[in-house]
Formats: C-alpha cells, sequence, structure tokens
C-alpha cells in the first residue's frame, strides 16, 4: 500500500492508501467453520485464484489444506449454494464445481467419489449434508435439473459412503429443502422446508423424522404450523432435544420443538435476531453446550456474543458468524469495522483467542473510523436505517469551506443488509475523500420480521425512498455535499440504483452492476429458488403484470437522464446480460453519458481479482469525471460514451 503526504486536498482527491488490487491480494473470504474432536476445519474462497474455495484444517496451532490444490469445493444448488462440504471422524465429504458430484476424502488420503456422473453436466448438484456417525450414508439436498423439463426438482436424499452410487430419497414433494440435521446417535433426522411463493424467510415447515438403515419412517411436522413463521437453524442438543429459530414472535430466537400440537418452547428470546436469511447453505449462529446456548445475536448496533448459562457478552467483533462447538467453548468467525474475518476461539470466561488472524493491512487506525448507526424518516413516515461513513485519513486535511461527495449503497437481496465488518471496497472510498453511506432500506434483515417484510409489494418503491430519504437527510443535515451525490449498487441493488435515478433528482451519477431492470422477465425468467420471490416483493404474477411493467425501469427509460456506469457479466443466470443491454441502448438514445462494462466468462457477483480490481477502478473514473474530481494517482482510462 502506497504512502501518503499531508496537506489540504479537495475532497475526492486525497491520496488513498488502498488501492483496487488490495481488495484481492493476499485475501481470503470466510464463511464456513466444522469442528471435528480438536480440529477446527473452515473453507477459504480466494479471488486471486478465481474465487476457488479451499478446505482448511487448523490441529494443534498448525493450518494446512486440506483439498487439492485444483479443487474449488463449492455446490450450486439454489445457485448461491453454501454447505458444499462437512467432517466428521476426520473424513472429509464435499462437492467440487468442477462436476458438482459428491466426494468423500478420508483421513489417508483416499479419494472416493459418491455420486454417479450425470447426463449432462453439473445437472445434479448437492448440498448441506451430515454423515450418519457410521459414515454409511451422507444425508443432504439434492437438486435436479433435466433439459427441458421445466424447473429442477429438489429433495433430501441419502447417499451411499461406499462409493456404491446408490442414492435413497428420504423426503419429496416440498419445493425446498434445507438443513438436514441428525440427532447425535443417527436415530432422528430433523429438516426444514418450504413450497412457492415463499422464501426461506418468510414461511417455513420444521419436520423430524426416525432413521432405520437409509431408510426415513415417521416423518411428522413439528414446527412451522401454528402461525405463519420461517423456522430455520434446527440442530440437535447432546442429549437429543430439537432446537431452531423461528420468528413467530417477531424476532428470529431460539425454541425447543417436540410435540407437533405443541407451541415451541422458549430458549432464548428477545429484541434480536440469531438467524440471517438463508440466501446460501451451511449457515449457523447457535450451539448448545450442556444444554445452555452461546448464540450470535444482531441488532441494529451489528452483532455481538452471548452465552446463556452465565449472561456474559462479547461485543468485540461487530459482525459475528459460522458458529461450532469446541471444548467448552465455541470458534466462530468474527470481524470488525477495523478488521476482516479472523478465525477465533472463545470459552466463556476467558480471553478470547485468534486461531487464524486476518490480513494485516497495515493500515493506520485513522483510516478506519468506525461507521454511525443512523435512523432517519422515510417520506411515508416510517423509518429506515443505515451506517454512515465519514471520509478518513490520516494526513491530509479536508478543506473548511468545501463538504464532501457522498456514496450511496444499496446492498443487493433485496433481503439482506449492510455488512458490519470491515470492508476495505468502502474504505476505498473514505480514504479518497468521499463519505458512504450504506443504506439498510426497509425489507433489511437485523431489525425484525415486522421491518423485513415491510419490502413486500414495495419493491422499486420503498428501497428507493429510503435511499434518497437518506441522501437528503446528509445533506440537509450539512454533512455532505447536496450537489455531489451518487448511488451504486449490485443485483437487486442495482435495481434501487436504476429507480432512484429515474425517479428523483437527487444523484448526479449512478453505478448499476448487474441491476435488474425488468422486472416481469425477472418474474418469468430467474433460477428456482427466486421464481416466485417477486409474488411477495411486488406482486403475484402474472396477475400483477402491470405493476411489474410500471415499476420496472426498463420501461421508463425516457426518465433516464443521469450519467451512469453498467457493469455486467455475461453469463449470469440471475440477471441475464439483455437487461444491462436494453439499459445501456436507452442511455444511450437519451444521449446521456455512460459507460458500460461486460465482463466475458463471469456469472452473478464479481468474485474473481481481474473483474473486481476493473470494476471498482471503473466505477471511481466515472464517478470523478462525473463530478469533476482529478483523483490522486494513476487510473486506467476509461471512455464515456
Amino acid at each position: 500500500m502506497s504512502e501518503v503526504a499531508g496537506s489540504v486536498k479537495p475532497y475526492g482527491a486525497w491520496p488513498s492508501p488502498i488501492e483496487a488490487k488490495d481488495l484481492v491480494v493476499g485475501a481470503a473470504g470466510l464463511s464456513e467453520i466444522v469442528t471435528d474432536g480438536g480440529d477446527v476445519w473452515f473453507n477459504e474462497s480466494r479471488p486471486e485464484e478465481g474465487g476457488r474455495v479451499a478446505i482448511l484444517r487448523w490441529r494443534n496451532g498448525t493450518i494446512s489444506e486440506v483439498t487439492a490444490t485444483d479443487a474449488d469445493v463449492s455446490t450450486r444448488v439454489h445457485e448461491y449454494g453454501g454447505g458444499a462440504w462437512w467432517v466428521g471422524g476426520g473424513t472429509l465429504w464435499y462437492v467440487d464445481d468442477a462436476d458438482q458430484r459428491l466426494r468423500r476424502l478420508d483421513e489417508d488420503g483416499t479419494l472416493t467419489l459418491l455420486t454417479p456422473e450425470p447426463d449432462q453436466p453439473k445437472a445434479v448438484r448437492f448440498a448441506d449434508g451430515r454423515a450418519t456417525p457410521d459414515k454409511a450414508w451422507f444425508i443432504c439436498v439434492r437438486e435436479t435439473h433435466s433439459v427441458g423439463e421445466g424447473q429442477p426438482v429438489n429433495d433430501l436424499v441419502a447417499v451411499a459412503g461406499d462409493g456404491s452410487g446408490n442414492v435413497v430419497v428420504l423426503a419429496e414433494g416440498a419445493d425446498f429443502y434445507s438443513s438436514p440435521r441428525l440427532s447425535p446417535d443417527g436415530s432422528k433426522l430433523a429438516w426444514v422446508q418450504w413450497d412457492h411463493p415463499n422464501m426461506s424467510w418468510d414461511a417455513t415447515e420444521l419436520w423430524l423424522g426416525d432413521r432405520v438403515g437409509g431408510q426415513l419412517v415417521s416423518p411428522r411436522q413439528v414446527g412451522g404450523h401454528h402461525e405463519p413463521a420461517a423456522v430455520v437453524f434446527p440442530g440437535f442438543t447432546a442429549d437429543g432435544r430439537l432446537w431452531a429459530v423461528s420468528d413467530h414472535h417477531e424476532w428470529w430466537n431460539l425454541y425447543e420443538f417436540s410435540d407437533p400440537d405443541e407451541i415451541p418452547t422458549p430458549l432464548i428470546e428477545g429484541s434480536f435476531e440469531i438467524a440471517t436469511p438463508g440466501w446460501v447453505f451451511g449457515l449457523s449462529r447457535w450451539v448448545e453446550i450442556d444444554g445452555q446456548a452461546i448464540i450470535a445475536r444482531t441488532d441494529p448496533g451489528g452483532d455481538t456474543l452471548f452465552d446463556s448459562s452465565t449472561g456474559e457478552e462479547r461485543d468485540d467483533w461487530s459482525s459475528v458468524s459460522a458458529l461450532g462447538r469446541l471444548g467448552d467453548g465455541i470458534v466462530f468467525i468474527g470481524a470488525r469495522h477495523h478488521g476482516e474475518p479472523e478465525l477465533v476461539q472463545w470459552t466463556p470466561g476467558a480471553t478470547p483467542q485468534v486461531l487464524r488472524p486476518a490480513r494485516d493491512l497495515s493500515l493506520e487506525p485513522t483510516f478506519l473510523e468506525a461507521p454511525e448507526h443512523i435512523v432517519f424518516a422515510t417520506t411515508d413516515g416510517e423509518e429506515a436505517h443505515a451506517w454512515f461513513y465519514s471520509p478518513a485519513h490520516a494526513s491530509v486535511t479536508a478543506p473548511v469551506d468545501e463538504l464532501p461527495p457522498l456514496l450511496v449503497l444499496a446492498h443487493g437481496g433485496p433481503t439482506s443488509r449492510a455488512r458490519t465488518e470491515l470492508q476495505l471496497s468502502v474504505r476505498y472510498w473514505t480514504t479518497r475523500g468521499f463519505a458512504v453511506v450504506d443504506v439498510d432500506y426497509r425489507g433489511s434483515t437485523g431489525y425484525g420480521r415486522t421491518y423485513r417484510h415491510a419490502l413486500n409489494g414495495r419493491w422499486g418503491v420503498a428501497d428507493v425512498d429510503d435511499c434518497v430519504a437518506a441522501a437528503l437527510y446528509l445533506g440537509d443535515s450539512q454533512r455532505v455535499d447536496s450537489d455531489r451525490i451518487v448511488i451504486k449498487g449490485g443485483s437487486a441493488g442495482g435495481l434501487t440504483v436504476l429507480g432512484a435515478l429515474a425517479d428523483s433528482d437527487v444523484f448526479a451519477a449512478g453505478a448499476s452492476r448487474y441491476g435488474v431492470a425488468d422486472l416481469a422477465a425477472l418474474a418469468q425468467d430467474t433460477h428456482k429458488f427466486e421464481a416466485r420471490y417477486c409474488d411477495k416483493l411486488v406482486a403475484p404474477w402474472p396477475e400483477g403484470e402491470a405493476i411489474y411493467t410500471a415499476r420496472s425501469p426498463i420501461n421508463r427509460t425516457e426518465a433516464l437522464e443521469t450519467p451512469m456506469i453498467v457493469l455486467q457479466g455475461d453469463a449470469d443466470p440471475v440477471v441475464p446480460k439483455s437487461q444491462s443491454d436494453a439499459v445501456v441502448a436507452a442511455l444511450a438514445a437519451n444521449g446521456v453519458p455512460h459507460a458500460y462494462l461486460v465482463f466475458p466468462g463471469v456469472a452473478h457477483g464479481f468474485r474473481d481479482a481481474e473483474t473486481i480490481i476493473t470494476a471498482l477502478e471503473a466505477e471511481l473514473s466515472f464517478f470523478c469525471q462525473i463530478l469533476g474530481i482529478e483523483p490522486a494517482g494513476d487510473l486506467p482510462a476509461l471512455t464515456l460514451s
């Protein structure tokens, strides 16, 4: 990272110690942990290696990579994946992205392919599995794609662990399955299932069955049927009780489920969320120890750890995920507003120990001041939330007669939330003199079920309103320059960007990454997991076609008069390139300054190093050109059309 010199410089033109390449060089994303005896297994996604996911093991203070250097441990179930691996008794079970087949890797190095090669490449996919104690079976979610036969089929299966290729269907008929979890002795199986038009954060069913060999008997629903609730994150205690997280009382809290005729028994309740939306498999936010729970809980201020047996609370990390039991305590992934994710061990009453530290970024603390959580009024009289980052520099002095430009961020999802950890992609802007506001618009998670569902029927309206309201709130309070506000978002956040530019005159420019432009096209042509998502967010399809037409930015292209940069992968299965093509054609027809970057072979989301670097530098170059800022340092040339 480069050195900087002290002086007074205009906002946006500060020489930053953070370059685009710093987002990826030496970076490794952490997302899942599995403990096995005294060993801690975890995965790393590596942008420098094209986003490849490797499995590593911490053992007695030493970390080693277990999977081969050409392995990419990733599943495509639901297209977003997660839960592509599991460990038990020293054996690693995993899916490789190359063919989506399930593998078994024993401690002696023996690798066994467990599922046959499908007729079509990657047509049969597996995720979120657990091995039986005797390793005879691996119970997991299966997704089967058949050419020309409509939507894929999801079911729950047991895959033989001996390499015979035997696969037994345990549960079928629901649209979706997740979280198959075995009791400690392997005699019982719990799982979650749900049907269209619900998403897993809307309404689910918790099921329980008895397992006999490779078969499931006496399946019965034990949760999610007394009142609408998203019951998620099931698991068994050491003595065989079934716990799960439910939001039937507003917040995603922890309950015990047993008798189907009885309401669940509360274990830990409060105004906080233990669960997070199931965009991916393999999430874990609670651990049972001796009948008590250690949980990660989210409230508007971020994440904390809580031990129910002692009442001890740790707020050392603003982001906590992937809890696993280790001895009398836990291991987890923790991050801070000033620090990237690290692997941490914590036993209540003791000092936490870092097992795998975050990257050493060698940045002075002044560059990484914590953001401010703000609450502001929306134009329709409700409230919305956001995280506000002030420009921050260690040696540059801001001009006294100038206010900073503002970058408004609209997260994807839209059922997601702003990240509460160090994001170099945000500090890239703040260290250059931009203010940033990361908006948790209505529909975001971490604020309870009511707020999470506040976007239903209002996608493309309430989220746009909240981003506009955040910008106006900061401008009216003289914290930013109202004439230099830009907005950026990807996927669902791209729809928010397009809507904000079409429906308001607040923004000087915008950036859309693989943004949704045509809601009707999305409703008719997207993958199964989200095929009915818009029924909740917009209106039932096709009955509500008029609403889709009116709300889609692609049908209001005459209103797109604000400069924009559009970035798109040409292999995107979620938001096809054709939607971005149409937006760019409209910008050209309207004579609006714009730039269009298409990345060959790139799917939904930018994960490889080259794409990440190119996209970020292009956005900075574009915004600086539009705002009349001369950025410090060299940027690749970007020609506006």
